[in-house]
């Protein structure tokens, strides 16, 4: 099998990227337009974490998304099912820990984690719901999520050369790149089935995400949502008092 089925079993993604692990990152540059490395600039800014908290950076493949965490004195842990992206992660950074980590079934304990954040790799997973689920059991209460996804451009005229764009180009420039250029045909495949902005808040919502807000980046080609793990501990009428003052109702920043 050369690229996953859009029914995204976990073991059929990991083998997809096993075999792009070692020219992953640089393909990624090439493909996004040198755009990557702002999206995760902006996923850093949002997750905000600090020295001695612990985050969870899921979908982590060889740690490029992780190693920021690392550097700002968060203890990080990467986790993917890939065991190449595993491999060439502990290779290239031996002081972070990787670890075998599948969405749907985190090997963590419950409000562990200060933040969990997932950069493309959600829209990869079996089962969107179950995997936003695992992730708010592992945050601790009042912790937060960031979640960096493909989403639908706002601008129509752009939105439909931007998606010529995926469909035709974006396999071409991989082929030049890439071990395995099938790999970005289903990426590009993968894109199109993916819900848009108001979508993919909506799921996060009914994961049990509070105050889930997003904002795109690059004209909405890039989404990036975030919200908090409810607090048991406070009230549900002062939770919902902090909502309105904040004005956190699900939707656009």
């Amino acid at each position: 099998m050369n690229r996953a089925h859009l029914d995204k079993q976990p073991s059929e993604v990991a083998a997809m990227f096993d075999r792009v692990a070692a020219r992953y990152d640089v393909t990624n540059d090439v493909a996004s337009l040198g755009q990557a490395r702002l999206w995760r600039t902006q996923v850093v800014r949002a997750v905000h974490a600090v020295r001695g908290e612990s985050v969870l950076d899921l979908a982590a493949g060889t740690g490029t998304s992780s190693e920021p965490f690392a550097d700002l004195g968060a203890r990080v842990v990467a986790g993917d099912i890939s065991e190449g992206m595993l491999a060439e992660g502990r290779r290239r950074r031996p002081d972070i820990d990787f670890r075998y980590a599948d969405a749907m079934d985190l090997p963590f304990g419950d409000d562990t984690f200060d933040a969990v954040t997932i950069s493309f790799g959600l829209r990869n997973v079996h089962d969107t719901i179950r995997a936003l689920s695992e992730m708010r059991r592992v945050t601790k209460p009042g912790g937060r999520i960031v979640v960096c996804e493909f989403s639908t451009p706002t601008f129509a005229p752009f939105r439909r050369v931007y998606f010529e764009y995926l469909m035709r180009a974006l396999p071409s420039v991989a082929r030049t790149v890439s071990s395995n250029p099938d790999a970005y045909v289903y990426l590009a495949e993968s894109i199109r089935a993916w819900p848009d902005q108001d979508g993919l808040a909506a799921l996060m919502s009914d994961a049990g995400w509070a105050r889930v807000r997003y904002r795109n980046l690059t004209g909405g080609i890039v989404a990036l949502h975030r919200a908090v793990k409810p607090d048991a501990a406070k009230p549900d009428a002062a939770a919902r008092d902090e909502d309105r003052r904040s004005g956190s109702a699900a939707g656009a920043e």
